[in-house]
């Protein structure tokens, strides 16, 4: 059976960690899952995809869609600044390996969060699906809260996302 907490929590094994800004909260992603980041760049649109898919980017030659995390979050949509940025991610669903774009705000640093910093994802009623937050790891006097590239999305949604990638091209 598979947990969302931390498999380093409480071990000497350090988790790191790529932390970007997603409005004003600090949000983290194991840097194992991080290939590369990106400045903001032409984002192609690809009609009838779900509103947090914003689009296409030629990478190298691939075709990688592009999820606005903040949306998919249900925390408004990633407006473009000069610190816009695209994290690309590797997501693995039912082994399958998928390569897509996650629009941040702003890319912060990487940082080593000892197993002792990191808490499991608080539990906030039955209602309130947690499930896609691996940990809390403090900072100083705040959290940043590390997300599960593989819980964030549904079998249905990545599906959805393959397909329209695929349309792309």
């Amino acid at each position: 059976m598979q947990t969302n907490s931390v498999e380093t929590k409480g071990s000497s094994v350090p988790l790191q960690v790529l932390t970007y800004r997603l409005g004003d909260e600090v949000f983290g992603v194991e840097i194992m899952s991080v290939r590369e980041v990106l400045d903001y760049t032409v984002i192609t649109k690809v009609p009838r995809t779900p509103e947090f898919m914003r689009g296409v980017i030629n990478l190298r030659g691939n075709v990688v869609p592009v999820i606005d995390l903040k949306m998919k979050l249900g925390m408004g949509r990633t407006e473009q600044t000069v610190n816009s940025c695209i994290i690309i991610m590797e997501v693995t669903q039912d082994g399958e390996l998928l390569v897509l774009g996650c629009l941040a705000d702003s890319v912060q640093e990487v940082v080593d969060f000892e197993g002792k910093n990191i808490e499991d994802a608080p539990r906030i009623g039955t209602n309130m699906n947690t499930e896609f937050i691996k940990g809390m790891a403090k900072q100083e006097e705040k959290f940043v809260i590390i997300l599960d590239t593989n819980r964030i999305f549904s079998a249905n949604e990545l599906t959805t996302i393959e397909q329209a990638a695929a349309a792309g091209t």
